[in-house]
């Protein structure tokens, strides 16, 4: 389990479910980010800035066959890998065209930690990255949050029930330069990919144009007070 103090907390254990067949053609990833409102989930939008004590989970699927990693830099600074671990699941394989929850129905993250954005690493392989139990490499030490980075509501987006949406936040290309922890910049290759962020409704879609021959990065930027 990720301790309280960090910014994000297991709840339980990774679950998968099935869905809808997505467009075929380039490869594709979506992310809806959804949060438990005290009687149901609901999807929200991605660059929502949360409360302290919010629960929330990722809806994700792809268009392609392959296996997810995903590890958070809190803003406390501690690095977690969050999937796959013992607590929340070893089989980290996903299927094109099926829905998976991270982590399962019945579980949530709890958002925790002084205010700013958690970088939530996804990183997707079209194979798994090694032999043994799939996991990343023991994470050396992390890059330690940019201070500063408030959320700040974005007045020029409109906003429901005054909702706070801050449009740094949600899933971003890792920027050039920007330092990225050595276990996963070594698992995925230094090379730059040309992927493409759009919205769909609530899901934020990740996209290739070319379909992927190796492992790819990017961050979905987890913005609460």
């Amino acid at each position: 389990m990720i301790r309280a103090a960090a910014a994000i907390a297991i709840a339980a254990v990774l679950g998968f479910s099935q869905s809808r067949a997505m467009k075929q053609g380039p490869h594709r990833m979506e992310i809806v980010l959804e949060r438990f409102d005290g009687s149901a989930w609901r999807s929200i939008d991605p660059g929502l800035v949360l409360a302290q004590g919010d629960r929330v989970r990722f809806r994700y699927h792809t268009n392609f066959d392959g296996y997810l990693y995903v590890a958070d830099l809190g803003t406390s600074g501690k690095y977690e890998q969050l999937f796959p671990r013992e607590d929340t699941g070893q089989d980290n394989r996903v299927a094109s065209s099926k829905e998976y929850q991270v982590p399962s129905t019945s579980a949530a993250f709890r958002v925790a930690g002084p205010p700013g954005h958690d970088i939530v690493y996804w990183m997707v392989s079209p194979a798994r990255l090694n032999e043994g139990a799939p996991r990343l490499p023991a994470a050396p030490p992390a890059p330690k949050p940019t201070p500063g980075l408030i959320p700040r509501c974005d007045d020029s987006i409109l906003r429901a029930r005054g909702d706070c949406v801050d449009s740094s936040a949600g899933p971003k290309l890792i920027p050039r330069g920007e330092p990225v922890p050595q276990d996963l910049s070594e698992a995925a290759g230094r090379g730059e990919r040309d992927l493409v962020f759009m919205r769909e409704g609530k899901a934020a879609v990740i996209s290739s144009p070319a379909p992927l021959t190796g492992p790819v990065i990017y961050q979905f930027r987890l913005a609460h007070k």
